[in-house]
């Protein structure tokens, strides 16, 4: 069991702390790409414990800016979207997609004032159909060559679970977990085969667990009775791999999670697919109604009401989607 001290160090992701700013050196997913539009071309990220402004100004130019304006702290995100950035909706401070300020409406017409600001910007990049920031320190390194990411021969789509009230650390442990999948999961894990106790679920299937170092993270594997090997790879620091999806945990703040999930879908004939535009849905509520309990097999619904080490964080919410892991 962690100590008090450790949890802290570990949950903790605003700027300054270890594991903020452990993250902070690796690429987040902070939007859906097709989320961002001429008709809505602004959206509020909440993440690592800062909020910030996604945007797309009118040449189709992508920024992501602190979201309170450095004049008098009004938010970007109701901003005027212009061709060169967006404006501040108070006194028309413009900034474009680097957070430099290029103009200051209220100045003298000669005025250079402007150019002594420089508002709080981070870098973007679309991949994957989401657009993923980086928010530590240059240079920036590349985002990783995952063939999920990157592979052309068949389609991808996104899947975003509603917000999970606990912190990233708790979401990510579950990654690492390799016992829950035959008691949560039991139902779904192979839909129609009868459960004789649901009390240990699928575990008798099983004969060993085990774990090993890998380059990227951790491989979790299970080895069952009838010889075959299931393994997930753990993508250092908040990435599972399961089959052909991913499910990445984004750290909101120190009690708020986001999880998106990118599957891909390889082409029967390998064709390759141009213009490559995910689709998104958002999971929506499930439950499966039993004889006399209602299980609702969702590794989130578990992650938002135990209290664990993480005592104090967590808020009773509603069960949200499913997945195995």
């Amino acid at each position: 069991m962690l100590t008090s001290k450790e949890n802290e160090m570990l949950t903790r992701v605003s700027p300054g702390q270890p594991a903020g700013e452990l993250l902070r050196r690796y690429w987040l997913p902070v939007g859906v790409a097709c989320e961002l539009s001429a008709e809505n071309p602004t959206q509020v990220v909440r993440i690592l414990g800062e909020t910030l402004v996604l945007f797309r100004d009118k040449r189709g130019r992508v920024g992501l800016l602190d979201d309170r304006c450095s004049h008098r702290g009004a938010s970007l995100c109701y901003g005027r979207v212009e061709e060169r950035g967006i404006a501040c909706p108070y006194h028309g401070w413009l900034y474009d997609t680097k957070g430099n300020c290029l103009e200051t409406p209220a100045e003298p017409p000669a005025s250079k004032f402007h150019l002594t600001v420089k508002h709080k910007s981070y870098p973007v990049q679309k991949v994957a159909g989401l657009y993923w920031a980086y928010l530590g320190p240059e240079p920036a390194p590349l985002i990783p060559n995952f063939d999920i990411w990157f592979r052309k021969d068949g389609r991808r789509k996104i899947f975003i679970q509603p917000q999970l009230d606990c912190n990233w650390f708790q979401a990510m442990e579950n990654s690492m977990d390799p016992a829950h999948l035959e008691i949560l999961h039991q139902i779904t894990a192979e839909p129609g085969r009868p459960i004789e106790n649901s009390t240990r679920g699928l575990t008798d299937d099983v004969s060993s667990f085990d774990f090993y170092e890998v380059p990227y993270g951790l491989m979790k594997r299970r080895t069952y009775k009838n010889g075959m090997v299931d393994e997930h790879p753990v993508i250092f620091p908040n990435i599972l791999r399961q089959g052909n999806s991913a499910q990445i945990r984004v750290p909101m703040d120190d009690t708020h999670t986001k999880v998106y999930f990118v599957r891909f879908f390889p082409a029967e004939d390998g064709t390759v697919a141009e213009n490559d535009e995910p689709p998104w849905n958002i999971f929506a509520l499930t439950k499966i109604r039993l004889t006399r309990c209602i299980l609702m097999p969702s590794s989130a619904w578990i992650w938002c009401r135990r209290k664990t080490t993480w005592r104090g964080r967590l808020k009773v919410r509603s069960p949200i989607g499913h997945e195995n892991a």
